[in-house]
């Protein structure tokens, strides 16, 4: 792992605890970059932090909230996929970031977000998250729908993939 990628995540991992959140998975092997869990009993302070008070009851389908920040290296991509159990709502933290989305198999244009700038993922829509020209740090919220099946990363449908999963 490159001193920069270690140097952000550890830089995320102090904030994260810094703010009173309790970090459930920290996976720093994805070869886009990685990602933080946070325990699910912490959606509405997620949701306080980094989605401006949000009201998660707003945002329950199934009942079930899991909220991840995303770190995305620059110039990466992450899968063109889609999810069949969820459906996700992203906030930029810091960095620019692209989002590609599409109803359907065929990838649209790169938008630019930047931070504060959020957008929401109906599930099924395809999305792809990619790094631009320096780190993403986006919070992520994942809104289950199916209550006696929630999702999971298996939930992914990968399109394309510039990683060969």
């Amino acid at each position: 792992m490159s001193d920069q990628k270690k140097e952000i995540f550890d830089s995320v991992a102090q904030r994260l605890k810094i703010e009173g959140f309790n970090v459930v998975n920290r996976d720093e092997t994805r070869p886009w970059g990685g990602f933080f869990v946070i325990d699910e009993a912490q959606a509405q302070q997620f949701a306080n932090v980094y989605f401006d008070g949000l009201n998660v009851e707003e945002l329950k389908i199934s009942g079930k909230l899991s909220p991840k920040i995303l770190i995305v290296a620059p110039n990466t991509r992450l899968s063109w996929q889609y999810h069949h159990r969820r459906a996700e709502i992203w906030r930029v933290v810091s960095g620019t970031v692209g989002v590609i989305t599409s109803e359907t198999d065929e990838q649209g244009a790169v938008q630019q977000l930047i931070p504060e700038q959020t957008i929401k993922l109906k599930q099924g829509e395809r999305h792809r998250l990619v790094g631009l020209d320096d780190w993403g740090i986006v919070s992520e919220i994942w809104q289950h729908t199916d209550p006696s099946n929630p999702s999971d990363e298996a939930d992914i449908v990968r399109v394309s993939d510039d990683f060969g999963r």
